[in-house]
């Protein structure tokens, strides 16, 4: 491939800096940035044919097979018509180039379908519509509501007060809420003026195109002044445009220099084991036939001294032929056309149909067509199907990936009591059903139709008036960053950068403390059918640290109070002594909570005297404005007045993991395949959904943490951990030196220990353990552990993990995600699969496989993976056996025919055997065989793991195929060659002569390969039998046709072999041979196969004598909630991002001059 980028794509050199002037094109152009049309395909019609062909010609064998076509265009070489290569060749590079080329133009489609979306672009103070494949790199264009981002953009302007923009990042990187982008002041000004936007002359210097989503670095300058640019002034191409009117914006990187298509280039051309195998295997054979034709050339060349000589007397050397040696060179040529059917061509072509044969299987698998979306699996490949068969570490992103990034209010304690269970009549919890009477929240116009509860008690709680309940829900409603909006009258859209916040607001909504409005001053909350206004004093921002927030409000009844949300340990270190006897019944509901994977939050609130919040918010103020130690100041402060709380309660979120996602792992984890999760997401984040999936879980030995800031700190929390699971003492320098510049590239081994570890890194200290010195002893640390989340990862972190378990495991990796954040990973692994549904197409575009859950990724592995490899194996040593004993019988003939190179068979024996005798049982054996069904392969996946060890093909396994080649060719040789030695017919004449030999050799070595495939058939159709015993009866009869008068007279010397059929094939001693010579073939299989049953049983054995015991189908599995206990709680429901209040309380994201009533809030 690098050959033809250099003919055919003239690269420019890298570039340094990007330097552009807005609304300039004669300065932009001169620096030949490329315009926003993308291309994700390989080819065009003039490029096609010259790459895919140096592709295809990378195949060893198609090089090879190109060389004996060039050999058997030399008459003095040729014993063989150049037909029998040329088809063939010509078949499998036609065949290939027509599935490249069908893939490439659904690629091009696609490309096509989003160069040709339009645009407004600001031209000569004017905006004029066009295409997006015509935008370029300067161009200033506007963008409206719910439209794609078309370029990497900086923000000029927007319709939202202050310049800014909301928009949402599925596409990149998976999650579905919302992120706040905003302008400058210099350019938010100047509105929708297009007369100012086309007179706008600033320059921009930024840095070069570049994969990293989160970073940008630039400045702007305009007017003698110069700006900093960052991430937060950027957009990027792929967001989707949300709750903005229109916006303004500055083209800074279009087409393939986005960060987008940065993160999504040309996939590598991937190879599976098998086939890395079979290079060296095809090479082998070459090395086996270079043998045999040496040892067949010299002896021509000394039957030609000894024998031959005398012939000349009556049989003259040809003139070109002018002694021994010659022609024992020329021999070793035809003995290398002979001999070539080692490897045939049909081989490959075989492979391919195989191949595309269960990518059909995964496309058209009903049980992993997701009805809800019309979704369907796809393999956007066909050359990788075996491989799934062989995945021995899964990398798996989080959100949108496990998680349906949907939170849901699920329980709650209030005054000690819980709610959220469903109850029967005798007092006892019932399981909740789809069948389960909802709540009816009638009673309430403003409710979410969408929020489901089904705990009666809590709404009969609510209409009574219970204090502690309304506190409660009132706390929720007020104490928030939510942003609401009004589309149409009464109908409300809450819209929140934290899906936690979304959840626990609307549950106060549902539950009659609707969040109406808000501006910066004022929170408006109609409670219980009333519209109440709550003068809002101060936000108590959550941070990381404080793992809280609080609000201040003066309540309608001119009460001071403070409300307060946290972490439980946070929390309740901050109440005051008579909630003690509440605090340890809420702990006791918490622990539930926890057990059943939520994620909670403790409820608190304070009464507030008016002389010492007065003299607090002077203080406060004046730690706003401070030069020095700000932040200090106010955390001091937020300290101060968040104590002696008094405790309300806690809610109970579930982070709505996608269905089956616990199951699907732990079946996967049974079939001794290790899942590591990559997210960009916090560590608690992370962690929580480890225990909610079941990968960690709190009866595991140990769960280490590596949080180390430097090297050196990270080295120590490594060996510490690897001590530890080792129960070893810490490793001495020099061990760790040895392994850490190996000499040559070392493999790791898979390492078991007796008891379970996880292991939680987050990103800045995956980085130093990503560094050259510490990378194995990272990996031989966590290779140890059962389970391993790697949180804050970048994208390109998220391909280093993977490329490092490559580089040192000889293992096959799969990494599935959903976001543009996962397509480097998704490249690197030997697998990629994308999960298809909310969050952008980016990951699918570059993967492998898709579908549209993380559950069906076991049948796509434990049925689809296992059964292909197992078909696949299954077809390689069948082939290689046949084929061997097909062509060794010409080695032992040719010491019977003066090394003539002379062949056994029939010509047109040699050529159909491989395309049409032997093809169609091996596909049929391949495409339908199964030594269990899926129901039993989803019930044992222990059935998968001798996929992972490559336990069915190998140097040992084809070795074994090699040496059972070689005795049939002996007895398919030596027991024809014995019986008709000096045999006669009952009519007294010769059946000895070479024509009768070589029809019952061909015969014989028909019969007993279909008796092979007979025995390695384990699932029988109608298919297996019509083709395995139809292609005897098609034998027969091309035999017997060929053979006959009428095709003699018609062409005499294409078939010479006339009457041989029906004269050898009447005799009775013919038939004994033949069955003699199939039963000597197949006896040695049918003896090992029944000992190793009996003495050395596999799994599958065990399994499948199992099956005809019982004569039944395993039963269904069972989807059913995993509760595992555990003491471990988090506390999430706050935005991803800090300081979101400071941005309400100072208004900036309102529209001030509307009324209350007319606002449109933000989303």
């Amino acid at each position: 491939m690098p050959l033809f980028e250099k003919v055919f794509n003239r690269s420019k050199p890298p570039e340094e800096e990007r330097y552009l002037r807005a609304n300039d094109k004669d300065f932009n152009v001169k620096f030949h940035y490329v315009n926003n049309r993308i291309k994700t395909s390989k080819y065009n019609i003039f490029t096609f044919l010259p790459i895919n062909l140096f592709e295809q010609f990378q195949r060893i064998a198609n090089a090879y097979f190109l060389f004996l076509l060039i050999l058997q265009l030399i008459p003095q070489v040729s014993s063989l018509s150049w037909s029998t290569t040329v088809v063939p060749l010509m078949l499998v590079l036609i065949i290939t180039a027509v599935k490249d080329a069908i893939d490439d133009y659904n690629r091009y489609k696609n490309d096509n379908q989003v160069n040709n979306r339009e645009v407004m672009i600001l031209t000569n103070g004017k905006l004029q519509r066009e295409k997006w494949m015509h935008v370029q790199v300067g161009n200033i264009i506007k963008m409206e509501n719910n439209h794609f981002v078309t370029a990497d953009l900086l923000l000029l302007s927007s319709s939202e007060p202050y310049g800014l923009v909301y928009i949402e990042t599925a596409e990149l990187d998976g999650e579905t809420n919302l992120k706040v982008k905003q302008a400058l002041t210099v350019t938010s000004d100047m509105g929708e003026n297009t007369q100012s936007l086309a007179n706008f002359d600033g320059e921009v210097r930024c840095e070069a195109p570049n994969n990293r989503l989160d970073k940008f670095r630039g400045t702007l300058s305009y007017k003698e002044n110069k700006y900093s640019l960052d991430n937060e002034k950027i957009l990027l191409r792929g967001c989707t445009l949300r709750n903005t009117e229109w916006c303004y914006g500055l083209v800074i990187f279009a087409g393939q220099d986005t960060k987008l298509m940065q993160n999504s280039g040309l996939s590598a051309f991937k190879r599976t084991s098998i086939d890395r195998l079979m290079n060296v295997i095809v090479l082998w054979i070459f090395g086996f036939l270079v043998f045999m034709c040496s040892v067949l050339a010299i002896g021509n060349s000394i039957w030609e001294s000894y024998k031959g000589y005398y012939f000349q007397v009556y049989l003259l050397w040809d003139y070109d032929t002018p002694n021994s040696s010659f022609s024992g060179f020329l021999m070793f040529w035809s003995y290398v056309i002979i001999l070539n059917t080692v490897v045939p061509i049909s081989l490959y072509v075989s492979i391919e149909v195989i191949r595309l044969g269960s990518s059909f299987y995964i496309n058209w698998d009903s049980k992993m067509y997701y009805p809800k979306k019309n979704i369907p699996a796809m393999a956007r490949t066909t050359t990788l199907t075996e491989e799934l068969g062989q995945i021995k570490y899964i990398f798996s992103d989080k959100t949108g990936t496990l998680t349906q990034n949907i939170m849901l209010f699920n329980k709650c304690t209030i005054n000690g009591k819980m709610y959220g269970h469903v109850y029967d009549f005798a007092g006892q919890r019932t399981v909740i059903t789809a069948k389960t009477e909802k709540v009816d929240f009638s009673f309430n116009s403003m409710a979410d139709s969408k929020f489901v509860f089904y705990d009666h008690s809590l709404v009969e709680a609510v209409k009574i008036g219970d204090p502690k309940v309304h506190e409660f829900f009132r706390l929720l409603s007020l104490c928030h960053t939510v942003m609401p909006e009004e589309k149409q009258k009464g109908v409300l859209v809450y819209q929140a950068q934290s899906p936690d916040e979304g959840a626990l607001v609307t549950a106060a909504r549902n539950f009659g403390f609707v969040f109406h409005s808000r501006t910066p001053e004022t929170i408006t909350l109609v409670e219980m059918g009333k519209s109440k206004i709550y003068e809002l004093l101060s936000i108590l921002d959550f941070d990381n640290v404080r793992k809280r927030m609080s609000v201040i409000v003066r309540c309608p009844d001119e009460k001071l109070r403070l409300y307060c949300k946290g972490a439980d340990t946070i929390v309740f270190d901050r109440l005051n002594s008579s909630s003690q006897a509440l605090r340890d019944i809420t702990n006791t509901h918490l622990d539930e909570f926890a057990g059943n994977g939520l994620r909670t939050l403790v409820l608190a609130y304070k009464e507030l005297d008016e002389t010492y919040f007065a003299k607090w918010q002077k203080q406060h103020r004046e730690a706003s404005i401070a030069l020095e130690n700000r932040d200090e100041q106010l955390s001091e402060l937020f300290e101060e007045i968040e104590k002696d709380l008094t405790l309300l309660g806690a809610t109970a979120v579930e982070d709505k993991l996608q269905d089956g996602v616990p199951q699907t792992i732990e079946t996967l984890s049974k079939a001794k395949i290790k899942i590591w999760v990559l997210t960009g997401d916090k560590q608690e984040t992370a962690v929580n959904i480890g225990y909610a999936c079941n990968m960690l879980q709190d009866d595991m030995s140990e769960i280490f943490t590596i949080e180390g800031n430097n090297s050196e700190a990270v080295r120590a929390e490594l060996r510490k951990a690897s001590a530890l699971i080792r129960d070893e003492q810490d490793q001495t320098e020099n061990e760790v030196i040895s392994i850490k510049q190996p000499n040559k590239p070392v493999f790791l081994p898979e390492e078991t220990v007796s008891r379970e570890y996880g292991l939680v890194i987050n990103g800045e200290s995956l980085a130093y353990a990503l560094e050259e010195d510490m990378e194995i002893e990272f990996l031989k640390t966590a290779s140890l552990c059962k389970a391993v989340i790697c949180c804050r990862v970048t994208p390109l972190q998220k391909a280093q993990v993977v490329e490092l378990v490559k580089k040192y495991k000889q293992v096959i990796t799969l990494a599935i995600g959903d976001g543009a954040n996962d397509v480097s990973m998704i490249k690197a692994a030997h697998i990629g699969v994308g999960i298809s549904g909310e969050e952008g197409t980016q990951a699918i575009l570059s993967s492998d496989f898709s579908f549209a859950q993380f559950r069906y990724l076991q049948r796509l592995l434990l049925v689809h993976g296992r059964w292909s490899y197992l078909r696949m194996c299954r077809f390689l040593r069948y082939f290689f056996y046949k084929n061997f004993a097909f062509t060794l019988v010409h080695f032992w003939y040719g010491f019977f025919c003066g090394f003539s190179a002379q062949t056994v068979y029939d010509e047109w024996y040699i050529t159909l055997y491989n395309l049409v005798y032997t093809s169609l049982p091996v596909l049929a054996m391949s495409l339908f065989d199964q030594d269990v069904n899926d129901r039993w392969s989803m019930a044992y996946p222990q059935l998968y793991e001798p996929g992972q060890i490559n336990l069915y093909f190998s140097k040992l396994v084809f070795m074994k195929c090699i040496l059972h080649g070689v005795y049939s060719s002996l007895v398919l040789f030596f027991i024809p060659y014995g019986a008709l030695f000096e045999a006669v017919r009952d009519d007294g004449k010769t059946v000895s002569d070479y024509q009768s030999f070589a029809l019952i050799a061909q015969t014989c070595l028909l019969v007993a390969v279909t008796l092979q495939i007979a025995l390695d058939t384990t699932h029988w159709t109608a298919i297996n039998h019509f083709f395995a015993w139809g292609s005897l009866a098609v034998y027969f009869a091309i035999t017997f046709t060929m053979y006959s008068n009428g095709m003699y007279l018609m062409f005499p010397t294409s078939f010479p072999f006339i009457g041989t059929a029906r004269n050898a094939l009447n005799q009775p001693h013919v038939w004994l041979t033949i069955f003699l010579t199939a039963t000597m073939c197949v006896l040695p299989v049918v003896i090992m196969r029944y000992l190793n049953a009996e003495l050395r049983p596999t799994f599958s054995d065990k399994l499948r004598y199992k099956i005809t015991q019982i004569k039944m189908l395993p039963p269904k599995p069972k989807i059913s909630h995993l509760k595992r206990p555990s003491t471990r709680r988090s506390a999430y429901a706050f935005a991803h991002q800090r300081g979101f209040g400071a941005l309400i309380t100072s208004g900036t994201n309102m529209r001030s001059n509307l009324k209350p009533s007319k606002i449109l809030y933000f989303r």
